[in-house]
This record gives C-alpha cells, structure tokens and sequence, in this order.
C-alpha cells in the first residue's frame, strides 16, 4: 500500500492512576455538597493516547501511511519523537505554543469505579490547523473539538478526499443538524451499538435510511462483531475470538485502522470490516491504547485464522 491515510482527531496523554481502595467508603452522600476528598494513588502510568494518535499507530503496525493531523501543546515533544521513531508522518502535526496537549487525569478504584478530568488544551484549535493542499486516497474525522471536526471535513470534501465520519467521544457535542450536517460531507459513518441509536434518535432517521445516503454504514457491536450496511444489504460481520479482555480503551481506533487500511488497499468493504475486526481483538487483549505491538505477520496469522483471507504483500 502507498496511499496516505489523513488521519483527523486528538491526540492526548492519559494519566491513569489506582486508588487501592473503594470510593464509595470515602464519599459521604450527605456530604456531597461540601465534597473535599483525598485518594493516595500508588500506581500510576502515563500513556499516549487521543483518537488520531490510536489510528496512526495501528494503521502504521499494518504497514500503511498515516498522516496525523492534529494540534498538540509545548509538551508533546516525546509524543512527536516517538511516532517520528515508528516512522509516522508527522508534518501534519501543529504545535501550538502556550498550551498542553490535551490530556486526561483518569483515577480507577478496586470497583472499576473513576473519576476523571479532561483537559482539551491546544485540541481545542485543531479549527487552525489547515489541510488546505492535503492529498491522500482516505481520510478519517475522528473525535476531536467540535469546530476542528467541522474544519477538516469541509477541507476534505472541498479537496474530493473521501473520509470516514466517527462519532465516538464527541457524540454529546453533536445536535441533530449538526449530525445531518456531517453526514451530508462524509463518505462513511463509523459506529457503535450505542452511538447509532443516539444517531437514529436525533436525526429521526434509520441506520438504513443514513447508509443510504453514503457509500457504507459499519455499526461496531463489541463481542458480537460488525453490521456493515452498504449498497441496500446488511451484513453481519462475525466477531474474532480474542486472546484475553484486559482493557476496551482504544479498541475503536484500532477498529478504524483495519477498516482504512482495508479501503486503501483497494479490498471490499467486507473483507476491510473483517480486518477491522482482528484489530479490534489485537487491541483488547492489551493495556493501554498503544502497548500492542503485533509484528504484520502475527496480524495476517490471525486474520488468515478468522476469516481465510491474507494482507496484501
């Protein structure tokens, strides 16, 4: 594959820190108006993260060509260096001085239970960061500040570059006109179970009637695989088995990943949703959005596997 994949949305750092205890023993609920609470955090990981950056790095471990666009605070100097280390494209990359990189401050109880705090910093002018010139084969507007989403699909669909809607984490921002705005630029919706029915809710329209409109519709379903929705059919495409559950964060990302490199390599919309599902379960099985790091051979082993189809060479 040659074809460069634009790939829009966050980039962001998370900090993940472990209470080894319980909030719900140190909450009081008839306090809650005057709360003032303090949890020692033993362990701690810091890890890199944001949509755009998931996508690069998994589109990258298939071999493809990623091209992150997104703004990044004076502090993302490691994050640049490493993605410039895995060999991803980061001229579209755009500092912006005076501001951190969006980040989220995230603490987790033995009950699974968190607390966490988002800082959007310098994503919240991703709107600035101009594609104007850009060329590739695909595009992704993934979950980013509302303003940059609208940006960079008006930019794509000005330049004739096909892209893939994901709604994901930027799901609240979104009104129905808004949606039905997006929709009338983007080529794809990508999604899961949840988001398509907020979707369907306020735009009043079927996932149906939506793939209609557009070239594919791919409704993510967790354990129990894919619906693609194309051409007037719906498919339902079978989930992989993964090695273990161990952590869902960024597994959406690694998701789209498949399905792009699966579109930019020319496959059908079938077999690119069934790439998207091996990644998915790669992802799973790992903590952390990019600790994974399967060599192309043990991706295609797997693939071969579950569905009998191979990578391209």
């Amino acid at each position: 594959m040659t074809a460069s994949v634009l790939v829009c949305g966050s980039m962001a750092f998370d900090t993940i820190a472990v209470f080894e205890g319980r909030f719900k023993e140190h909450i009081l609920a008839d306090r809650i108006q005057s709360l003032s609470v303090s949890f020692l955090v033993p362990t701690m990981r810091k890890e890199f993260g944001g949509c755009a950056g998931n996508i690069a790095y998994n589109l990258k471990l298939l071999g493809g060509q990623p091209v992150p666009v997104a703004t990044v605070g004076d502090d993302a100097a490691d994050y640049i260096e490493r993605f410039n280390k895995l060999q991803i494209d980061t001229s579209r990359l755009r500092v912006m001085p005076g501001t951190f990189t969006a980040q989220c401050f995230i603490t987790t109880d033995l009950d699974d239970s968190q607390i966490a705090a988002f800082h959007p910093g310098a994503m919240e002018l991703s709107a600035q960061n101009d594609l104007t010139g850009a060329k590739a084969a695909w595009a992704i507007v993934a979950p980013d500040a509302k303003a940059g989403m609208f940006a960079h699909a008006e930019r794509l669909h000005a330049a004739g570059i096909p892209f893939i809607f994901d709604l994901g984490q930027a799901m609240p921002l979104f009104d129905g006109a808004d949606l039905e705005r997006m929709l009338g630029l983007a080529q794809v919706l990508t999604v899961n179970d949840y988001e398509a029915g907020v979707i369907e809710q306020r735009t009043g329209r079927s996932m149906e009637q939506i793939a209609a409109q557009m070239q594919a519709v791919v409704v993510t379903r967790g354990a129990q695989g894919a619906t693609l929705l194309t051409e007037g059919t719906a498919v339902q495409v079978p989930p992989v088995q993964a090695a273990a559950v161990v952590d869902p964060t960024g597994c959406g990302d690694s998701h789209r990943a498949g399905l792009l490199y699966g579109l930019t390599s020319g496959w059908s919309w079938l077999d690119s949703c069934r790439l998207a599902n091996v990644m998915g379960s790669i992802k799973i099985a790992s903590r952390g959005p990019q600790n994974h790091a399967p060599s192309r051979a043990e991706i295609d082993a797997q693939l071969r596997a579950a569905y009998g189809i191979s990578l391209p060479a």
